[in-house]
């Protein structure tokens, strides 16, 4: 018995180094709590699923992956905090997240410091924007479509259906802004005219007022730009008015919430979105369909849906993570080395489209990654 004994502790010891070998950190951060934990609580869900399946594959060459978590609580503060934790305490090999632009540009400069490679989930561009006003991004990436790239997809819609004359109704956060500046920049360029423009505090809850004042001048168009319940009020002020323009939102407003808290008002919006939400409509060619059909399938089977049914938002953790483990497979865990090979991402399928990562673009997604989706009877489909 005793020789027998010995024999299980000896072959346990043989492979203790496989199951025991040190975990690879990589700090994650997100509004867990305040106004966008609707996004950000998700997007945690997810992170932890794309850790679990990379982990059962294998890990990193033999290593397992560890998420160090951190709530933002949507505070820019918090988030520089964290980071400076995740860095100097936790020792992570990188860092996904966090959910908002102003969060991420908060902690843009820390990270630039510091030489950590980041993988933001944010939607505004400054954070991969550099020169003087935004500094540098060598180690900052984001997963989610840059807003001017949101912003061509939508123009190019406008003009195939005609439309020329467009009012602007932007909220006044960072993400406003930025959708703002590149909805007039690019204006031009598809032949496109803004004849108004109003702002909005994020956390309004009546925009009747500049509303009117958009009607009045005449647009055959309204865009807003918006995330979260805002929208919703938008959608439902225009119906209360009874102004017969057509109401187009922005790509982080796809989301079955926004059909739910705007009702029946929501009847008809369109706005660009990742292909995440009509997935079955896509054709059979696309690469992206599998991968999509894959990631839905998990998240299903983890019962996630059930409390934050799939948005356009879902898939960006993953998308971050993934690009970031093919890198410490490639690279290993140098900051440099890691940096380089995420920036040398080619191909990579997604669920958010097909990353082509360079030294100048940090994102590496086209408008060919995105669709205008419409709400039609409660859900979202393909816009004719």
């Amino acid at each position: 018995m005793k020789r027998i004994l010995a024999l299980v502790a000896a072959l346990s010891l043989c492979a203790a180094p496989a199951l025991a070998e040190k975990p690879i950190k990589i700090g994650a951060f997100f509004d867990l709590s305040g106004p966008a934990a609707f996004i950000g609580t998700p997007t945690k869900l997810v992170a932890e699923m794309a850790v679990e399946k990379i982990n059962a594959e294998g890990g990193i060459n033999g290593r397992p992956l560890q998420l160090v978590l951190g709530d933002t609580e949507g505070d820019p503060a918090k988030a520089a905090n964290i980071a400076k934790k995740f860095i100097h305490k936790d020792k992570v090999a990188a860092i996904i997240g966090p959910t908002r632009t102003g969060t991420g540009m908060n902690v843009k400069p820390i990270v630039e410091k510091e030489g950590i490679p980041t993988f933001m989930t944010v939607g505004g561009d400054p954070v991969i924007m550099g020169g003087e006003k935004f500094g540098s991004f060598d180690y900052v990436f984001k997963s989610p479509q840059r807003s001017s790239t949101a912003v061509k997809r939508l123009y190019m819609y406008l003009k195939e259906q005609g439309l020329t004359r467009v009012a602007l109704l932007v909220a006044s956060d960072g993400f406003g802004k930025d959708g703002q500046g590149w909805l007039e920049q690019l204006a031009p360029e598809f032949g496109l005219e803004i004849v108004a423009q109003e702002s909005f505090g994020p956390n309004d809850t009546d925009m009747t007022a500049q509303l009117t004042r958009l009607k009045n001048a005449a647009p055959q168009a309204i865009v807003c730009w918006t995330i979260g319940p805002a929208g919703a009020i938008v959608a439902k002020n225009r119906v209360q008015l009874a102004i017969d323009i057509p109401l187009f939102q922005c790509h982080g407003l796809p989301d079955p919430k926004y059909i739910e808290l705007a009702g029946a008002a929501a009847e008809g919006d369109r706005m660009p979105a990742t292909k995440l939400m009509v997935v079955e409509e896509l054709p059979d060619s696309d690469p992206q369909k599998p991968v999509i059909r894959e990631f839905i399938r998990l998240y299903t089977e983890k019962g996630y849906d059930r409390q934050f049914p799939i948005n356009t938002h879902s898939g960006y953790a993953w998308d971050a993570i993934l690009i970031v483990a093919e890198a410490l497979k490639k690279a290993g865990i140098e900051p440099k080395a890691l940096r380089r090979a995420i920036e040398e991402t080619k191909g990579f399928v997604g669920t958010s489209g097909v990353f082509n990562l360079t030294p100048e673009d940090h994102n590496g997604l086209d408008v060919d990654s995105m669709v205008i989706v419409q709400v039609k009877d409660g859900r979202f489909v393909l816009a004719k």
